[in-house]
């Protein structure tokens, strides 16, 4: 399908409406990203100025190749949008995916559905861009990780394998001004001293999707009184292992970047690989 859309093939008002489109939406995700670092929320009416802007340039995107290509090519982007949206939707609904983050990623694909203009390495095969986006931050906050257990090991933090890489560590009192879930279990054995084990990944997923909420320092901050024994149990554990607090909405808004300029990363990847 990508092959309709290059630059030298499309009126120049496909590539503007995209262009003036993807303006509206890099501004929003960086106000985004800040938002979300600062206070762990993105309120809903955040994206109203950037639809405002980005639906009717995507309703000119779709006349313009209706006419340009025929029903073709703007019906496989309505279906692409459309699998798209509900899939993440899904996932946020489940308590699998971030609610800014999937409505980041579903009002993405309403807002600019093809590549603006080819990036450095080429139109990627599905030519649906958002999913390029979301290739490159997937891949792109794969170097968190790295850069945390890397951290960990030169502040002197050990965990086992593979929680270095997943989080680190805190006093207690420090908790509830973090941003982060707790990754470890605490107990009190009956002769007062402290049993604590790390939760294990499966373990934690399988909670969050049973509604078996994990603890995180959002509500230690919030509602300090529902948490007293928890906070007690932490105090005697002294330094306390949550999550790296990074949201999904910052490697979103660096896999948008990379994805208008240098193309998809993966694609890139396959190819020099493979020696193309």
């Amino acid at each position: 399908m990508h092959k309709n859309l290059h630059v030298s093939d499309v009126p120049v008002s496909m590539i503007i409406s995209l262009a003036i489109g993807a303006a509206a939406v890099i501004c929003t995700f960086f106000y985004a990203s800040y938002r979300d670092l600062q206070e762990r929320r993105v309120p809903f009416p955040t994206w109203f100025p950037m639809l405002a802007v980005t639906l009717p340039m995507a309703a000119w995107f779709y006349f313009a190749t209706l006419v340009e290509s025929g029903w073709t090519v703007p019906a496989y982007f309505l279906v692409m949008t459309g699998i798209f949206s509900v899939v993440f939707y899904l996932f946020a609904w489940l308590n699998l995916f971030g609610g800014a983050d999937a409505w980041a990623l579903i009002f993405l694909s309403v807002s600019i559905p093809a590549f603006p203009l080819e990036p450095l390495t080429g139109y990627a095969p599905t030519g649906f861009f958002p999913f390029t986006v979301l290739v490159n931050a997937l891949i792109l906050n794969l170097f968190t990780p790295v850069v945390l257990g890397l951290e960990n090991l030169r502040r002197g933090r050990r965990a086992p394998f593979p929680y270095m890489f997943l989080g680190f560590s805190l006093p207690a009192e420090e908790l509830p001004r973090a941003f982060g879930f707790i990754m470890e279990e605490i107990e009190e054995s009956k002769d007062g001293s402290v049993k604590r084990r790390f939760i294990r990944p499966w373990e934690a997923i399988r909670r969050m999707y049973s509604g078996n909420r994990r603890i995180y320092t959002k509500d230690l901050r919030l509602h300090p009184e529902r948490y007293t024994r928890e906070m007690d149990l932490f105090q005697k554990a002294g330094n306390v292992w949550i999550s790296y607090g990074i949201p999904f909405i910052v490697p979103l808004t660096a896999g948008l970047i990379s994805a208008l300029f240098f193309g998809d990363i993966l694609f890139f990847l396959m190819k020099y690989l493979a020696g193309v």
